[in-house]
């Protein structure tokens, strides 16, 4: 059956296992995504599973168009909510070699965010035209796809595209210019 149809299925259904033939697929590239962030192996096998269930009920009354994308940014969001809410928190790990052996992941090219960061982004957030900000944070923060956007706001689905496309790049150029002192 194709992801699509196995979405429409679940959502009318709410049937778990029609969702675990949509999400077993993607259960390795998740841990892999969960990894990068979290940097934890078992955290990332439990934010897995946590993401699974926050999928039970998002996926009921989320219109997901393409599910892997979705999925994706989903686990991102919920990754980076984790390490803000455990930033303090220090964990040793006891296997040394364990990490060594997963440096495949590139867990080095990932740069963690401050508190200080978050400040920024809101400051960001709040100086851009409102229709970009609400746009980034249904799309980004509420993980909302285009036709939800549109239908929320009742705007043109180009507008929504547009706006959170150039709401990104002016998010972005804020987030340099405070990052570089300015």
């Amino acid at each position: 059956m194709a992801e699509r149809e196995l979405l429409v299925q679940y959502k009318s259904t709410g049937d778990v296992d029609v969702l675990g033939k949509l999400f077993s697929p993607y259960m390795s590239l998740l841990y892999g995504v969960c990894f990068k962030y979290l940097q934890d192996r078992d955290a990332s096998q439990d934010a897995v599973m946590q993401i699974f269930e926050q999928l039970v009920k998002k996926l009921r009354v989320h219109e997901v168009e393409n599910f892997k994308s979705w999925l994706y940014v989903f686990a991102r969001n919920y990754c980076l909510m984790e390490l803000r809410k455990n930033k303090g928190k220090t964990n040793v790990d006891i296997d040394e070699h364990t990490v060594e052996s997963e440096a495949v992941l590139n867990v080095d090219d990932y740069v963690r965010w401050e508190e200080s960061d978050f400040e920024k982004m809101e400051l960001c957030l709040s100086r851009l035209p409102e229709v970009q900000a609400i746009c980034i944070r249904l799309f980004y923060l509420e993980q909302m796809c285009y036709k939800d956007i549109h239908e929320k706001l009742n705007i043109d689905l180009n507008q929504v595209k547009s706006s959170i496309q150039n709401g990104k790049r002016n998010l972005k150029i804020c987030m340099e210019k405070k990052n570089n002192g300015k």
